[in-house]
């Protein structure tokens, strides 16, 4: 153990994940501990964390934000879900909204009644009983904790926004705070002889930055945590074949929609964020099946208006730190693993890790057993994010390419196969405990990719035929009725903007 008090946070690299850490520790920590941020102008930022997950909202009110100056400043927009399109199939799509589904019944989910009602030849989809996605398409919005006069649960939702203005806006926050911002490259990172602790970042300027604990956000450079200390990369390629992506902004479209699009091609997919002022776009494929100018091709001809710049090649390892925590030397971002943002995770997983880090934050020297935790928490969070994400890919019925073959046909994780199978049996599905992905989550991809189940539980017979019948039309009607009071997406962000000038 070292037992040196920690007085100086450092943060190596800014973007998203290092202005994000910085706010939440000076926000949590004020007082205790100076606050140092490093970062180039030199070294641009990865910059496509654009698409956001539910969660983003308690980040954004801990640190005291504003919501409504938050999406001005962001050119912000409203995500209700995920529309996956050609995954389970070519031509066939579903969505994975936020939210409930149905009536939440004790000991038994919504859906089962959903199943029992199949059963019986009703042709209803699960997603008319999703108030998220019934206003997702008619592109309405407005903030609404519960439907009106019920105890039903309103919408849930997360954002669209530009990350670099989003950085920005957080810097300012952090100034504010008490952060300092050194600007500078980092030419040498010395280390004390006896404990192998960082101590000092040179700078190429001349200038040293000294401190206690330091903070990797350098990206997939990982300067700290893999050039400095040597901690190894576990690649999850085997279950993840897409190694590149290719970003483009393009003009954003007359109507803003308030859902995130997913699109499935031969080889990877694309994606489709629509912010204010353009419409964020990529393509997330296989290097192994496509060539950067086939992957060109599709995407520049599959975009929703004129490019705005030419496409930006990024290529990229999915996989996890073995230590995201080792020494004195913290990863969060980029650096300590990547996961393909099909399900909009990577500002969630710096928002978590950061979290985590100030609940496991030491104070009369750093200890074993809290990096530990620390570390031992954070494998879990990936290998469960990393499971949903691989069914999206093994749970297909494609046959228009190797590269779907392959995913079908691969060995998945004994976690996810075991999961699967209990549902394709049973209809039961578990959230294990702290995974992000509730089972409403999990249920909705499942079926969207054709995993239907055997059976379901039986609580849902308590319900006699009439009674189920009436259930299930009242539900449509009440969520039908709401979703014609919601004001369009776009008189939402009108009002935002009126209420901001």
């Amino acid at each position: 153990m070292n037992q040196k008090i920690i007085k100086k946070l450092v943060i190596l690299g800014g973007g998203s994940a290092g202005w994000m850490t910085a706010a939440l520790v000076a926000r949590s920590m004020r007082g205790t501990l100076d606050v140092v941020l490093v970062e180039s102008d030199q070294i641009g930022t990865v910059g496509v964390g654009e698409a956001t997950i539910p969660p983003i909202q308690n980040f954004n009110r801990a640190l005291g934000l504003d919501e409504q100056a938050f999406l001005q400043e962001t050119n912000g927009t409203i995500k209700l879900g995920i529309q996956f399109e050609g995954w389970s199939r070519p031509g066939a799509s579903y969505m994975h909204a936020f939210g409930g589904i149905g009536k939440d019944f004790p000991f038994c989910d919504f859906y089962n009644y959903w199943l029992r009602a199949r059963a019986r030849g009703d042709t209803s989809s699960f997603w008319d009983y999703s108030l998220n996605y019934q206003a997702a398409l008619c592109n309405r919005f407005a903030p609404l904790a519960a439907i009106p006069n019920t105890n039903l649960a309103g919408i849930s939702y997360a954002y669209h926004f530009d990350a670099a203005l989003y950085a920005q806006f957080l810097r300012r926050y952090c100034e504010s705070n008490g952060v300092q911002r050194v600007q500078g490259k980092v030419c040498d990172v010395l280390r004390n002889s006896d404990s192998g602790f960082v101590e000092t970042l040179r700078m190429e300027n001349g200038g040293e930055v000294n401190g206690d604990l330091f903070i990797d956000c350098s990206g997939f450079a990982a300067l700290l945590i893999e050039k400095t200390l040597g901690v190894e990369y576990e690649h999850w390629g085997q279950w993840l074949p897409c190694d590149r992506a290719m970003a483009v902004p393009s003009e954003s479209e007359e109507q803003i929609a308030p859902y995130t699009r997913s699109i499935a091609h031969a080889c990877g997919w694309q994606w489709q964020i629509p912010l204010q002022h353009r419409t964020g776009n990529g393509l997330v494929f296989s290097s192994g099946h496509w060539s950067d100018e086939q992957a060109r091709e599709r995407l520049l001809s599959n975009l929703p208006g004129t490019p705005l710049a030419e496409p930006k090649v990024i290529p990229f390892k999915t996989g996890y730190r073995r230590e995201q925590w080792c020494k004195n030397v913290v990863s969060l971002g980029l650096a300590s693993g990547f996961l393909e943002p099909l399900e909009s995770t990577s500002l969630h997983l710096v928002q978590s890790a950061a979290t985590r880090l100030i609940k496991c934050f030491p104070h009369h020297g750093i200890r074993g057993q809290e990096v530990s935790e620390f570390n031992r928490q954070s494998r879990v969070e990936m290998e469960r994010i990393r499971d949903f994400i691989i069914l999206h890919y093994k749970a297909n019925q494609r046959r228009d390419s190797d590269f779907w073959r392959h995913c079908e046909a691969m060995t998945v994780p004994h976690t996810l196969q075991e999961k699967m199978e209990l549902f394709r049996a049973t209809g039961k599905v578990f959230r294990d405990y702290d995974d992000l992905f509730t089972e409403v989550a999990w249920q909705q991809v499942m079926i969207g990719q054709g995993i239907l189940p055997e059976d379901y539980h039986p609580v849902a017979d308590a319900l006699s035929d009439t009674q189920m019948d009436d259930l299930m039309q009242s539900l449509k009607t009440l969520i039908q009725g709401t979703v014609r009071q919601l004001p369009s997406h776009e008189q939402f962000l009108a009002g935002i903007q009126g209420v901001a000038q």
